[in-house]
């Protein structure tokens, strides 16, 4: 990776790598997205199974939708291959060594005409816990994103604040649940920071965006009439984190096998597939 993007990425907490992957392998992931929103549609609540997790919300709009889902990886090859691409790799190296765990892996979708699909501005660290489990958090934690769809303003792309990872650890005040609550410029404003300094990522298919777990971002409503699928994988220099899956050891893909604790607490205690309560549903992005 050329190192103009690591310059950027260290000056201002994210960076974009045009190109990464070609039409048919976005169409082949467009084609595992397609293939879980209709398993997640199956379900008429948000549904657990050890690490995987569905989030299905009633949209007032469009009735039954798929928020997000979570480490479909488990079951779905395509998916489990992306997650360890040697490109994905190449990226995020040079950041966080060559022994890597993985503690994200969620799926994205921005149904056109959802009433509710907006992140509210936060920071990743805050889904980090417990936090003695996840160590030197400023340097050694790369989220990637993977654009399935053209990510435009339009549609709902992520926004990030330059330079905000410099900030460390902020308190960002919401009423609820970050993917419950509408992107808002106030909450920069109240911060001391220029909203109108946010910047809309442009990505094509195929582009890979990567941010730090301090960046602050979010991201508004789809107002396009197309979708906006986005494959979220986070990694962490292994040694630096007590959880887990892990990715590359030495620099060579790691396949999943047995779930490990990453996110999800009862994960040894109830294992089994269930329909949780609301209030225990995440927001780990």
């Amino acid at each position: 990776m050329a190192v103009d993007y690591l310059d950027h990425y260290r000056e201002h907490g994210y960076a974009v790598v045009r190109g990464v992957f070609g039409p048919g392998e976005i169409s082949e992931l467009a084609g595992a997205f397609e293939r879980v929103y209709a398993q997640g549609l199956e379900h008429a609540r948000n549904y657990r199974h050890r690490n995987v997790f569905f989030r299905v919300d009633r949209d007032e709009a469009l009735g039954r939708i798929v928020r997000f889902v979570q480490w479909a990886a488990y079951f779905d090859p395509v998916l489990g291959r992306f997650r360890t691409d040697s490109r994905l790799f190449d990226i995020i190296e040079p950041i966080i060594g060559v022994d890597v765990k993985q503690i994200i892996n969620q799926m994205h979708w921005k149904p056109p005409g959802a009433a509710m699909t907006e992140f509210a501005y936060h920071q990743d660290i805050h889904f980090r816990r417990p936090a003695a489990a996840y160590r030197s958090t400023e340097w050694a934690y790369v989220q990637t994103g993977i654009a399935v769809d053209p990510h435009r303003a339009e549609n709902g792309a992520m926004l990030v604040y330059p330079g905000s990872h410099r900030l460390r650890d902020v308190s960002i005040s919401l009423p609820g649940r970050v993917s419950d609550t509408a992107l808002q410029a106030d909450d920069l404003a109240a911060l001391g920071l220029d909203p109108e300094k946010a910047v809309s990522l442009e990505l094509d298919p195929g582009d890979v965006a990567f941010w730090n777990l301090y960046t602050i971002h979010g991201s508004g409503p789809n107002r396009a009439s197309y979708d906006r699928k986005f494959y979220i994988n986070g990694y962490v220099a292994a040694d630096k984190c007590d959880r887990g899956e892990w990715a590359f050891r030495g620099g060579k893909a790691c396949p999943l096998g047995e779930p490990q604790l990453v996110h999800y607490e009862d994960l040894y205690t109830r294992p089994e597939p269930h329909y949780p309560d609301d209030n225990t549903r995440p927001d780990e992005v």
